[in-house]
This record gives structure tokens, C-alpha cells and sequence, in this order.
């Protein structure tokens, strides 16, 4: 649990990102995340290994974007509570001068942020407070640190599923990618419920009716929706965990309920 509870963190109510710190084994999270952490994996087995995956497909991206595409500016929306290898690290691991701005709407989040900004000297970090669905507020922010007229990466892991609507989440996602430049990218990762059906339902409406927020499994279909216009770099639109894995002996990994993929705008 936390040192610090501002007043303004309600620990009566779970939080999507709290919840995602304990299944993937972090600490920043309180006993409510927890409990309800522990009936939603209950309904839902594969969310813990779905987190795990997704936070090591993170990685693979980033790391793409710094190495392979030269990629030096990143806005992580729906960045989460810090844990090991956060999109600065990786991408400054790489390229030192790599300059990222975080984005979330948790109160806890942003009591840590002192992590997330613990940037390499040659390089920059910032952190914004804001919803995902006020795309012009992050994007004015953005460029108090990132210059528009060179490539961004925009990763967007595990934070569309959080709007409902779909023909929001689409607008949303399309009013930040218009306000990007050519030769910038997109990772974007979400929940499905194609493996699981039944069990992400009812681990939606367990977390729902807890108080959490609001949540929506998209189709892979759906998802590679929010790719119209970009260019997909292979495997295109995939599982998670198959999403370009480390060479592991025992072949590929298993597919996980959620869909990802990373594609250039041209």
C-alpha cells in the first residue's frame, strides 16, 4: 500500500489502474484494488497474465520505435502506476535524448509521477493529469515538451476499453493521431473477450458494480478499427503476447483476450 493517501484518492472505490499494478505484482495499490482485483480474477483467470503480457508488449514497441524506426518523442496515454521498465526507460535506453510525456487521470498516479520524471539528463519527461477524453488538453500540454512538426510514438495501452462509445473512442483516437505528423507511429493494445467470452463479461460487471470504472471488450475487428489510414507493421493486428515475442524454445507464446498492434501514419 502507498505511504501517502491524499484526501483526494478515494481507497473505497477499486481503480482500473491500481487493480493493473497488483495483477502484474507491483505494490501501489490499496485493499480494495485488491479485493476486487482477487474477484475479478476470479471470474476472469487470464487477466493477470493478459497484464503481464501487455506490459512486455509495451517494451517490444518502445524499443522498436527508439532502435528500428528512430523514434525520439513518445505521449503514453493511460500510462498506469510506474513499475519496471516504463516507457522513459526503455526509450531512453536506447536513445538518451528520447523525450516522453505521460498521461492518466489517477490522483495516484500523479503522486508518483516523481518516478515517471526521473528522466536521463540528455533527455526530457513530463506528466499530465487528464482524462483521454479531452484529446486537445493533452495535445496543448504535449507540446510543452514535444515538437509536432518531427515523429511521435502515441502508445495507447489499455485505456480505449475505458470508452464506451464506440464512435467516441474512434473520434478520440482519430483527433490525436491528425494532430501527429507523417512518420509517426501508434501502439495500441486493449482487452477482448474472444478466448473468454463469458469470463470477461462477468469480471466487467464484478469490477462495474464495485465502483470501477466503466469498461468495454472490443472485438480484434474493432480494434483494428482504430488502425484506418496507418500502415501496419507485421504481424499487423494480433494477440498480445504474439506480437513479435523473444525466440523462446518452446516455440510461441500462448494467445491472451487482448489485441494489439503498432502501425505508421503516412
Amino acid at each position: 500500500m502507498p505511504d501517502n493517501d491524499p484526501s483526494q484518492i478515494d481507497t473505497s472505490r477499486p481503480h482500473p489502474a491500481r487493480m493493473w499494478n497488483y495483477w502484474i505484482g507491483g505494490k501501489d495499490h490499496y485493499p480494495i484494488d485488491q479485493e476486487v482485483g482477487d474477484q475479478v480474477a476470479a471470474a476472469f483467470p487470464s487477466v493477470g497474465d493478459i497484464a503481464r503480457h501487455s506490459r512486455v508488449c509495451l517494451g517490444r514497441m518502445v524499443r522498436h520505435l527508439a532502435a528500428e524506426e528512430g523514434i525520439r518523442q513518445f505521449i503514453d496515454i493511460g500510462t498506469g502506476l510506474p513499475t519496471h521498465d516504463n516507457t522513459h526507460e526503455v526509450a531512453q535506453r536506447v536513445a538518451p535524448s528520447a523525450r516522453i510525456v505521460y498521461v492518466d487521470n489517477d490522483p495516484l498516479v500523479l503522486l508518483h509521477a516523481r518516478a515517471l520524471l526521473a528522466s536521463h539528463p540528455e533527455g526530457r519527461t513530463d506528466y499530465i493529469e487528464c482524462d483521454v477524453r479531452d484529446p486537445g488538453r493533452i495535445l496543448a500540454e504535449a507540446a510543452r515538451t514535444l515538437d509536432f512538426t518531427e515523429p511521435i510514438g502515441l502508445i495507447m495501452f489499455g485505456i480505449m476499453g475505458n470508452v464506451v462509445d464506440d464512435d467516441e473512442a474512434y473520434t478520440i483516437v482519430r483527433r490525436l493521431l491528425d494532430a501527429l505528423p507523417p512518420g509517426s507511429f501508434m501502439a495500441f493494445n486493449d482487452g477482448t473477450g474472444v478466448l473468454d467470452k463469458e469470463g470477461r463479461e462477468e469480471a466487467i460487471r464484478v469490477a462495474s458494480e464495485q465502483g470501477s470504472t466503466p469498461y468495454v471488450a472490443r472485438t480484434p475487428e474493432q480494434i483494428a478499427g482504430f488502425f484506418a489510414g496507418l500502415e501496419l507493421l507485421e504481424p499487423g493486428v494480433v494477440s498480445t503476447s504474439r506480437w513479435r515475442p523473444e525466440a523462446a524454445p518452446f516455440g510461441p507464446p500462448p494467445e491472451v483476450d487482448a489485441t494489439c498492434g503498432l502501425a505508421r501514419k503516412p
